[in-house]
């Protein structure tokens, strides 16, 4: 496991740290790999169907863009690879 070392930490800040660890009853040093970890990592995996529904949200084509997009489609039936 890495250690990590975290310099000119203000006092208000450790202050701050060592409260809210007592809060939820664990050491400090804890506490900082907790809110690290939550920091860096998705609390929970986004599906991706969700993931792709909120893009087509945002973009939102109209239904003339639709078309349009439909009629330029590769419609030539896939090959199943070989090999040889």
């Amino acid at each position: 496991m890495a250690v990590l070392t975290v310099r000119n930490l203000p006092d208000d800040v450790h202050r701050a740290l060592r409260l809210r660890a007592a809060q939820h009853g664990r050491s400090t040093e804890a506490e900082v790999r907790d809110i690290l970890a939550e920091a860096v990592k998705p609390s929970r995996r986004i599906p991706m169907g969700d993931a792709l529904a909120a893009l087509g949200r945002e973009v939102a084509l109209t239904d003339q863009e639709a078309a349009a997009l439909e009629r330029q489609r590769d419609r030539t039936p896939a090959q199943p690879p070989r090999f040889e």
